[in-house]
This record gives C-alpha cells, structure tokens and sequence, in this order.
C-alpha cells in the first residue's frame, strides 16, 4: 500500500528540515512540503518527531557456533529486537571455524537467514583459513553478493588465521574491490598470557581483560593497517576498544592507508569493572576486546564525534546466564559475547547527542550512512532521497524509559546495559515502506528481510567492460 508520512523533521548525514515523505513501491517517490494523496494511501502523522534513515548495525553475530555453544538468537528474534530499536539492516558475520568448509559455511548461514529475517541483511564472509581451494571459494561467494570479507587475528587454532594467510586474503580482496574487516589481536600473545594466568590459579572473569591487554590489540591493529598498506587494500578494524589501538589506526589512516574504524556501543558505555564483579555476573559482561578502563572512554567519544570512528556497531552475541557458566571454572571458557542489537541507537541518541557532544549529523553518519557507503548499500540504504529504500525510522524524541531484561525482545535471559536510562525511541520503523514497529512494538511482517547483493568495484567494472 502506498505511504505518506506527514508533518516529521528529517535528519540525514548532511542535512535538517521539513517535509513529507511520500513511498511507493517499496521505495521514496517523492519529498515535499504540503504533499496531498488519493483516497488509498496510508498516511502517518509524524509531527513533532525526527524521521531518521533506517539504522545500519554492521557487525552482529546470529547464527554462531563459538565455544561449544550457540549463540540464542535466531533470526527471527533478532530480526524482531533490530527493528524495535530503530535498525532496519545489520550485516552478520559469517564464522566458520578454520576446521570447516568455507563456501559449506557460508550457504549454512544464508539458508538460516533465507525467510526467516523481518529486517533486511547482508554478509561478511569470515576467511578462517587460506588453503588451495580458498580462493575460488571466495571468488564464488563474492559473485553471489557477499562483497565483504572478516578475518580474525585472535582466537588460535578456531578462528585465527596467519600471517600468511592474511596477506593472501588481502591481497584477493584488494582485486576484487572488498572491504576487508579484521578482529586485531595477537592470537599468540592472548594464548602465552591465558596459560599463565590459568598455571596461577587466576581464573575468574576479571581476569579476562588482562589477559588480551590493550597493548594486545594495539599491537594486531598496526599489523592489520601494515599488511593492509603494502597489499593495497581497504582494511576495517572492527569494535576497536582502547586509546592505543585508536592511535595507531588514526596515525594509518592520516598517512593514508584506507583503513576505516569501527567501535561498538559497550565499548562507549560500559568498562572492566563490569567484567570484575563476582561470579556469572562477571561473566556476562566478557566480550573481546574485553571492556576496558573508564579512561578510554573519553578518547572514543572524541573520535568518534571528529569522525575518525567512522561507524557504531553492536558486536551483538548473545549467551544466556547457564552458556556464560560453562567458565564458571576458567574464564577461558565463558562464551565470548554481549547483546546489543536492540538498545545500540537510543543508547547513542541518549548518552552522545542528548547527554553528550555527538552532532546528529554525525550520528546519522556513524550508525547508517557511512556503514551504508562502506558496504556497498548507499544509497538504497543509509539515506532519505527520491529512489532509495524506504527504510524509515521516525523517532519519538520525548519517550523516557529504562533499559531491562523484562521488556527486551533478544533472545536472551538478561539485558548487560540493565538500568541505563534512555531519552527517546523510534515510534515508527519501517521496511521498504512496510511498518513493521509501533511505539516498540512489533507489529509487521516476520520474513520479509531480503538478503542485500553487494556489487564490489571488481564485478562492477566487469559488468561496464562487458557492456
């Protein structure tokens, strides 16, 4: 049915005004003042509310087989809790493990998705090793839409690739014209120091953190920005978490090596101290990069807001209460993960436009629109023009509440930002001009996501020479 939103103020990367929205066929037809419509259209009253683009979460975790365990969300409900928080695309990560078959691995993933997502979504392709058959395996799935590749310098003998088979993975994705997104740690590093610290009888969940030390990851994001200079291709360092990593990814980018930032939301929000507390409520809050001291926090919202974090992800991974307590006897063995698909845009509404120095342009930019250009979705998503999806989220700056277990739509059996106060939610979100949520409630469509076919720039000059 067609769609009129009326009266809203929108908000874009780059600018601020009044106008209606007019949707036809699943797309914007048309931006004006004063837009009238034939009996038959459905007309929404937006006034006194922003109209956002439909929010991007680049990096989130479904379907995941990690630590002899599953994360608990399927796409149904986290489909379901994107929506309600104000995301109507997130790109999964695609992780099998290096034991398995990467092109098997992949279409595992993409059938768990098929039909079943009621937000639109895309694929990174996790490259966990590189071996003789690796390469046509990749050529093919990029052919298919996945112009994006992850690759982990962490987690030793599961997922953590090489050197070597990190420069041969950039250097393919460097032909190809695909973004590459990297874990940086140093795999071996994280092994000796767990070792000793189990030998110590140091086993609890605070000592996670200390285990893989910011130098840690500061270490693996310059080797990540060095392999991805000399290669030639376009790096992303994704939930980067501590001042030093940032520096030395800020001092890549600036001698311009096209390397690009991402940081998650409880990484701005949350720190170790929440990783120390006693027993499983510790456990909750180990992710890697583990959550750092408070004082990083200051230097990630300044970046951010200077615009060298280009994007805010989530790193969504849910494990419930009894999967954390698998660790319960070392903290090696607690499922690495911490939910946040759903609060992620009301917790950066809040705490950096409202509360804090963070423009709402820029808060567009980092949690929509440059993950849009980045990925290959501008500007279908990621924008509110004449031609481009309309993926709609119009926002109730004047709703008041609390983040809690008791109302969230994760699948998950507690909320790791309990309590947190926000200031504002979406009131209405659309999908291709379908409303799928009402004033936090789901109220569309269960799979009607699509999955979105990225054209790299390698297929995209093929396609012009052949034409």
């Amino acid at each position: 049915m067609p769609l009129l939103i009326k009266g809203g103020e929108i908000v874009t990367a780059e600018a601020r005004y009044r106008s209606d929205i007019l949707v036809e066929d699943e797309a914007i037809v048309r931006i004006d003042q004063g837009i009238d419509v034939a009996p038959g259209f459905k007309v929404l009253d937006a006034t006194g509310k922003l109209i956002f683009p439909g929010f991007i979460d680049p990096h989130v975790h479904i379907h995941l087989p990690f630590m002899a365990t599953f994360a608990k969300d399927t796409h149904a409900t986290a489909s379901v809790a994107a929506l309600i928080g104000g995301t109507t695309t997130f790109i999964e990560m695609v992780c099998p493990s290096r034991q398995e078959d990467a092109l098997e691995g992949y279409h595992i993933w993409k059938k768990k998705a098929e039909g079943n997502s009621a937000c639109d979504y895309a694929f990174h392709m996790g490259v966990t090793h590189f071996d003789a058959n690796t390469e046509a395996q990749l050529r093919e799935i990029v052919q298919d839409g996945t112009a994006s590749f992850k690759i982990f310098l962490s987690y030793k003998n599961f997922f953590g690739v090489t050197d070597e088979e990190m420069f041969h993975t950039l250097k393919l994705a460097a032909e190809l014209g695909v973004i590459t997104t990297a874990h940086c740690e140093n795999a071996e590093l994280v092994s000796q120091l767990q070792q000793l610290l189990i030998a110590e009888r140091k086993t609890g969940p605070e000592w996670h953190e200390p285990s893989r030390p910011e130098a840690v990851e500061a270490e693996g994001t310059t080797r990540f920005a060095t392999f991805v200079e000399e290669t030639g291709a376009t790096g992303y360092v994704v939930h980067l978490s501590c001042a030093p990593a940032l520096r030395t990814a800020v001092e890549a980018k600036l001698r311009g090596v096209k390397l690009h930032i991402e940081s998650v939301v409880p990484h701005f929000l949350l720190d170790k101290s929440y990783a120390e507390r006693p027993g499983v409520e510790g456990m909750k809050h180990v992710m890697s990069p583990p959550l750092r001291d408070k004082r990083n926090q200051a230097a990630l919202w300044r970046a951010l807001e200077r615009g060298l974090i280009d994007t805010v992800g989530t790193d969504h991974c849910p494990f419930d209460t009894g999967q954390k307590l698998l660790g319960a006897n070392a903290f090696t063995q607690i499922p690495n993960g911490i939910p946040g698909l759903e609060e992620r845009v009301n917790l950066m509404y809040t705490y950096g436009v409202q509360r804090g120095g963070l423009d709402i342009h820029r808060f567009v930019d980092a949690l929509s629109t440059r993950a849009a250009k980045l990925f290959g979705l501008y500007p279908r998503k990621g924008t509110i023009a004449v031609g481009s999806d309309a993926d709609l989220v119009v926002y109730d700056t004047g709703y008041r509440g609390t983040i809690s277990v008791t109302t969230q739509h994760t699948n998950n059996d507690y909320n790791g930002f309990e309590g947190f106060v926000i200031e504002g939610r979406p009131s209405i979100v659309t999908v291709r001009g379908k409303v799928q949520v009402r004033d936090g409630v789901f109220v569309g469509e269960q799979g009607r996501g699509e999955f979105l076919r990225r054209v790299p720039q390698y297929f995209a000059k093929a396609v012009a020479n052949a034409g």
